[in-house]
């Protein structure tokens, strides 16, 4: 019989007598968006929904805020969502317009307009928020999107 140190036996019976493997920290709670209702204008305005999962029901979109507007036989929708800084909000705004067709940069707003599925969007960024407007063709959005975007300045 072989003599093994106390330091090689202690060692040994240490190894046999670990611990379990912790557990995999539960996911995030999901965090509900703030009511943005005051952000939006209100004429011709139908309604204001939180979307808990993805604005539009888009995948690439968080959650956030849509109000769905209805005038002269035409229905639209006005989108927010409040990201965590200005640049995460950017961000947002680039991925999302690469997944518009018949894209472009509208400069004089710094936003894009484009076509989601064949939805007219127009799109923009106003400090951590991602906006937009769903449903109008573009001279229409970009007049809309200005009332908007001053708005979101405003509160």
């Amino acid at each position: 019989m072989k003599a093994y140190s106390v330091p090689v036996l202690l060692v040994a019976a240490l190894a046999g007598c670990s611990a379990p493997p912790a557990a995999p920290p539960p996911p995030a709670a999901k965090v509900r968006p703030a009511d943005e209702t005051n952000k939006f204008p209100a004429q011709d305005r139908v309604k204001v929904e939180i979307a808990l999962e993805h604005v539009l029901d888009k995948a690439n979109l968080p959650a956030g805020n849509v109000a769905t507007y209805e005038a002269k036989g035409r229905q639209w929708q006005l989108f927010l969502i409040k990201a965590k800084s200005n640049e995460a909000a950017a961000l947002l705004l680039f991925d999302y317009k690469g997944r518009l067709a018949h894209v472009k940069f509208v400069p004089h707003f710094g936003g894009y307009a484009g076509e989601d599925g064949g939805t007219p969007m127009f799109l923009f960024q106003k400090g951590p928020y991602l906006a937009g407007v769903a449903g109008l063709p573009e001279k229409d959005a970009d007049t809309l999107a200005r009332t908007f975007a001053a708005r979101l300045s405003d509160h």
